[in-house]
């Protein structure tokens, strides 16, 4: 698939990986909906999309509320005429140890709330996404691509209970979803970025960015420019179906 002239819905697209992505396909003629929960973010990523010619919507909503979202695809459609690729970039996190032990006793641990928080947006978001997305694909008839932004943290990382169970999720059900919806010309890709230079891990003090990018072979974060390259090759790969593209500059957990 092409982008040209193609409708290319983002979540999660006010900043960081969603914006560049945003960029990426509005610079090779591909119209941009918008989808986050921060106007100002969201008016900074289309003023970038339009630059390139294209038509850029925004669409405020909450990726984990199933109403939302429906109404919002739907929108999409009326504007555009047409959805071909949804990108589920949407995600939070809110790490904390399972339990944390200090002098022999437990003195934290993760909360339900940072648990279900997660689960909600990065995992419950990407099937709500997904799936009201393929369901007007479908309608529509002109086949799409769906993306799913996991992590490297899918192997487990430290602290991140919540956040590796939930793009382990997100890595699994793309290979599910492959199998699922390739009769109807539905390709399912994933990507895991490694460490990348987004706003969360540029406000970390430089002796803790240090020890983050001490174990990467390439020694630096990844940029967002070259996640979202990776978003453009899944979607004009048409034998691209049903795998996760590391994008990691090396790096094992």
């Amino acid at each position: 698939m092409q982008a040209q002239s193609k409708t290319i819905v983002i979540t999660g697209a006010g900043r960081g990986i969603g914006r560049a992505i945003a960029d990426r396909f509005a610079s090779r003629g591909a119209n941009i909906a918008l989808l986050d929960l921060n106007a100002a973010d969201l008016e900074v990523t289309r003023k970038l999309c339009e630059a390139h010619g294209v038509q850029a919507r925004c669409y405020l909503t909450d990726v984990a509320i199933e109403e939302k979202i429906a109404a919002s695809l739907d929108q999409v459609v009326s504007d555009f005429g047409r959805l071909d690729v949804i990108v589920n970039n949407a995600g939070i996190v809110k790490d904390a140890l399972l339990v944390k032990v200090k002098d022999g006793k437990v003195v934290g641990k993760m909360s339900l709330e940072q648990w279900q928080a997660v689960i909600d947006v990065n995992l419950t978001g990407v099937f709500l996404c997904a799936r009201e997305a393929v369901e007007r694909m479908i309608k529509l008839g002109n086949g799409g691509v769906v993306i799913n932004i996991s992590s490297i943290s899918r192997h487990g990382n430290n602290g991140q209970t919540n956040y590796t169970a939930a793009k382990a999720g997100v890595a699994a059900m793309t290979v599910v979803w492959a199998k699922e919806l390739a009769r109807y010309a539905i390709r399912v890709g994933a990507i895991a970025p490694g460490f990348t230079h987004t706003d969360i891990l540029a406000s970390m003090k430089p002796e803790v960015l240090e020890k983050v990018v001490a174990p990467v072979p390439l020694k630096r974060l990844g940029e967002p420019a070259e996640i979202a390259h990776a978003a453009e090759f899944i979607v004009e790969n048409d034998f691209f179906t049903g795998r996760c593209i590391d994008v990691d500059g090396g790096l094992r957990l």
